[in-house]
């Protein structure tokens, strides 16, 4: 016996010694020859697509693997999230991911909430504004809000979806000026055709997706839902600024299935912030209108729990939530 328990104390330490490694090997395997995945909740061509794109390129080149763009619309958010939550949680099923996580769950889009992910890092944040076509008789966002409190429900304001960060926007706008308005919402490819198609009388959109328009004239902005006013439109006021309480910054960044192990988080999060420390990433995004804003993920992940108390009170406020499908 004593014979045969010596025979198997080795066999055992070599067990223990591979159950040690084995996370280590995992670690410097990843991603391996395998792709991985970026599911973009927005369509192809959007400002929020094409930052993705030239993130996922330089994370790419960092980790030696591919990174595909994977464009999931619909819902303000959910379609992707819903597609993303039931990946394998191994690193190759990255979502880039925005304050929707919240706003989707608490208006009943989703079932699921921002804890069925682990935060990676944020990357960048954007501002919303409120926009009208050139020929509109609204000059500023007194004229607005003039109209809309002596016309209740008559003006017709566009958003991304139910439940989107440009929705919730919206309403917090023009709640917190106590006017009333009708909210349109339609999918991100629709909003600014139907703006200046006339469908809608505004809409509430981040920069990048009618700075062209506005550069050519055809549309102008009012005001910004920032804390201060945007770089890309130094000369409209803030909210604030006109004493309205609503501040409903964007931000997005990198979020991955919950389980997905430690140390493929942590290397993720590192190719991140060298990608967005990067001049070729910072000057794309400031192209479309986008703020650098780099975040690790404890720092990230504080950020998302201390929002969704925020977001989930306003919904419950506005009279928003719904019951998840």
């Amino acid at each position: 016996m004593l014979a045969l328990l010596g025979a198997v104390r080795p066999f055992l330490a070599i067990l223990a010694l591979l159950a040690v490694l084995a996370p280590a090997q995992a670690q410097e395997a990843f991603p391996g020859n395998r792709p991985i995945e970026l599911v973009v909740l927005f369509p192809a061509g959007s400002s929020a697509d094409v930052t993705a794109r030239v993130l996922a390129e330089g994370m790419g080149k960092r980790l030696g693997t591919q990174i595909v763009v994977v464009n999931r619309p619909g819902g303000g958010g959910a379609v992707g999230y819903r597609y993303a939550v039931n990946q394998a949680p191994d690193g190759h099923h990255l979502v880039w991911n925005s304050n929707s996580i919240s706003t989707t769950y608490h208006t009943g889009m989703l079932p699921f909430d921002y804890k069925s992910f682990t935060p990676v890092a944020r990357v960048q944040i954007e501002t919303p504004l409120l926009f009208v076509r050139s020929d509109s008789p609204w000059k500023s966002l007194r004229d607005i809000l003039q109209y809309a409190k002596a016309n209740p429900g008559k003006l017709t304001v566009g958003n991304s979806g139910f439940g989107s960060h440009t929705h919730l926007s919206a309403v917090w706008l023009f709640r917190a000026a106590g006017a009333s308005i009708t909210d349109v919402p339609f999918n991100a490819a629709q909003v600014v055709p139907s703006l200046l198609g006339g469908h809608v009388d505004s809409v509430v959109q981040l920069p990048g997706a009618l700075a062209g328009h506005v550069q050519v004239g055809t549309v102008r902005a009012l005001v910004a839902l920032s804390g201060a006013r945007d770089a890309s439109f130094p000369g409209v006021p803030t909210a604030q600024e006109a004493g309205l309480s609503a501040v409903a910054e964007l931000w997005r960044g990198i979020v991955v299935p919950r389980g997905t192990p430690q140390p493929i988080v942590a290397r993720l999060e590192k190719v991140i912030r060298e990608t967005v420390m990067d001049p070729h990433f910072s000057r794309a995004a400031e192209k479309l209108l986008a703020t650098p804003a780099f975040l690790p993920r404890a720092e990230f992940g504080r950020l998302i729990a201390r929002e969704d108390v925020e977001i989930a009170k306003a919904v419950a406020t506005m009279g928003l939530k719904k019951s998840a499908k």
